[in-house]
């Protein structure tokens, strides 16, 4: 497994359909993870900070207009 700076790297060489597939195929994972087991925290935690991330970006991008 890469180390976070090597997946940063990775991630800002990648083209926006890419990065779109990235975050599909983590949801698609997390949510088969929830699909087996509702109370997997690991599942559980992801969708957590994933809905706070997109909020957080939501209400920068509001503040911005």
């Amino acid at each position: 497994m890469k180390i976070s700076d090597e997946v940063w790297d990775a991630l800002g060489s990648l083209s926006e359909d890419e990065i779109f597939q990235v975050m599909t195929k983590l949801f698609a994972h997390y949510e088969g993870k929830l699909e087996h087991n509702p109370e997997n925290g690991e599942a559980l935690a992801f969708f957590k900070n994933l809905g706070n991330v997109i909020a957080e970006t939501s209400q920068c991008n509001s503040n911005r207009r």
